[in-house]
């Protein structure tokens, strides 16, 4: 089958010009052997059916990073046929940047196609090129698109069977006097006053203003995903399992005898005779509810504002308006992005440290992330339980979270040796995200999380119950129970979330509901359960991306650190 190979810099669109280019059946995968994600899908041209693959971004055929390699590397693997293309996606407000890569591909004497995505924006940036021109110097066809609107899409589909290898000749060493030759040639640039939106994206990254900008856009969007997350549950996930799966469940319930073994494991316990999906604990009930009416809803709001806040430009900025404070926790600015996706996932968290140059940077930003970032999931369920006792329970549980993060980050960086690299990083200007493109990254991301944790709380609740039948969790609570009780100030029966928090990190929240804790034990229990170890679908990702030696150290740091909080927790609370 042909293959087309979109191709470009990071933050050039070529993810609204693979939504236009293919349909709704995208795949979304690692490379094998590789946690670096690419996207597939297909279109057809003349009847015949071909596979587009959105290559993840790359400055240069030069790779400078992990995952810049691993994108070249696919890219020299997949043109295996003289009938595959590239489509060497192009930011035509940056044009002299973006044709460095340009030139390189001409050196791969693969047919290859240019597009001259935001085509939109060179009317409002004072910029004309002469694109008849460009594709005469280039020697390979040249269309003008927005992936946002759609302008040029149908042209670019059209011509790709046009794409060919260009006879356009340099030396290397030229490669750069070429490029101004070119942009010289066929650009023009004339005096315009400043937008609104490049103003504002000045004042993003200036700490005077940025600092508040970005306070208020972090409220607003925790302001969204909460009341997204809480409107999804009390209208759609809460009335579904309690009008149309309750009744199921009690009558299953009937047949089994209402008690048993077999009934324990799949529907719990019957509280007053009915279904309480939180306190039942079985496979079919809190099993079931607390992945997919608890946490899918906050999850679902919380990708739908990452997502919005990525392809609008302001992660960047974000970046480098902290990078001065992250540099003191051994981190550039840019790890501020693998902090965020550990908000909504500890997973994609941990994955997302590979942006980070160093194995020191990667160390210190997965340990601070698994030991004080809590994913949205847990988030979820700390604010059901010690939401009761208002803003003052929640200030507690991540005020404590926090300082733990920067305390933490600064005592790594002041112990472990090395040095952590300048931040560099594109600025892209603000745009508004194209929509198709964007519902289609957060549908692929509630597809992972779905597939992510639904089997682990199915596995979480499953041996609860077996460990609760067999009375290992009275056993083991009895060894534990001066560390837990002394220290800690829990009753011994939390001995249980504690283990199961090394399963699912929710699950282990969720059992603490039937302990009628305080609000001290409460908050203390949270912030250990965050911090003790994570879950062992990030526990497994950290592994393999720090190894088991690191591991194990981070391991210990997150034993010693959660004790140690825990304790000060109890005496000071």
């Amino acid at each position: 089958m042909k293959t087309i190979l979109l191709v470009g810099n990071p933050n050039v669109g070529k993810s609204a010009i693979f939504s236009r280019l293919t349909g709704v059946n995208v795949i979304a995968s690692n490379y094998p052997g590789t946690t670096v994600e690419y996207t597939k899908g297909y279109m057809r041209i003349n009847n015949e059916k071909v596979a587009v693959i959105d290559i993840p971004g790359i400055y240069t055929l030069e790779a400078t990073s992990e995952a810049e390699r691993i994108a070249v590397k696919m890219l020299e693997k997949e043109i295996n046929d003289e009938n595959d293309i590239i489509v060497n996606i192009i930011d035509s407000t940056n044009l002299e940047r973006n044709l460095s890569l340009t030139l390189q591909l001409i050196k791969l004497r693969v047919p290859l196609i240019v597009c001259l995505n935001f085509w939109d924006e060179t009317k409002h940036t004072g910029i004309q090129i002469d694109v008849d021109k460009l594709e005469e110097i280039l020697g390979v066809p040249v269309i003008p698109t927005c992936g946002i609107t759609g302008e040029g899409i149908k042209q670019l589909h059209s011509r790709i069977s046009e794409a060919k290898t260009s006879s356009f000749e340099f030396e290397e060493e030229e490669k750069w006097l070429k490029i101004g030759e070119i942009v010289e040639n066929v650009q023009t640039l004339t005096h315009r006053h400043h937008t609104f939106w490049e103003r504002l994206g000045d004042a993003s990254i200036k700490p005077i203003t940025g600092f508040p900008i970005a306070i208020a856009i972090l409220l607003l969007s925790f302001y969204i995903i909460r009341t997204v997350g809480e409107s999804l549950i009390g209208y759609v996930f809460e009335p579904l399992f309690e009008k149309l799966w309750s009744p199921l469940i009690l009558k299953l319930s009937s047949l089994l005898g209402s008690t048993g073994f077999v009934h324990n494991v799949l529907i719990g316990k019957l509280v007053d005779g009915e279904i309480d999906f939180v306190e039942s604990m079985g496979l079919l009930t809190t099993g079931l509810f607390v992945p997919i009416a608890m946490v899918l809803p906050y999850i679902v709001a919380f990708y739908l504002v990452l997502s919005f806040l990525e392809d609008s430009g302001y992660l960047p900025r974000l970046g480098v308006l902290v990078d001065s404070f992250m540099h003191k926790l051994g981190l550039h600015g840019l790890s501020i992005i693998s902090m965020l996706l550990g908000v909504g996932c500890n997973v994609p968290g941990a994955l997302g440290t590979r942006i980070l140059e160093s194995k020191r940077e990667r160390f210190i930003a997965s340990t601070i992330m698994a030991i004080a970032i809590p994913c949205m999931a847990q988030i979820a369920m700390i604010i059901g339980l010690v939401g009761q006792y208002g803003a003052y329970g929640l200030s507690l549980v991540f005020g404590t979270l926090f300082i733990v993060w920067i305390v933490l980050g600064i005592i790594l960086n002041l112990t472990l040796k090395g040095e952590s690299p300048e931040i560099f990083v594109e600025i892209p200007p603000y745009r508004f995200p194209y929509l198709k493109a964007l519902l289609k990254k957060v549908w692929m991301r509630i597809i992972m999380f779905v597939k992510e944790a639904v089997p682990y709380v199915l596995i979480g609740v499953f041996i609860i119950n077996i460990l609760y039948a067999l009375h290992v969790f009275e056993f083991i609570g009895n060894i534990a129970s001066p560390i837990v009780k002394g220290i800690l100030g829990l009753p011994k029966e939390a001995v249980g979330a504690l283990i199961i928090g090394f399963l699912r990190k929710d699950v282990a929240v969720g059992m603490l509901v039937p302990l009628q804790l305080t609000m001290k034990q409460m908050v203390i229990a949270s912030v250990v359960l965050t911090m003790y170890f994570p879950c062992i679908a990030t526990f497994a990702i950290l592994i393999k991306e720090l190894g088991v030696k690191k591991m194990i150290q981070a391991a210990i740091i997150m034993i010693i650190s959660s004790l140690t909080v825990g304790a000060i927790l109890n005496l000071i609370l």
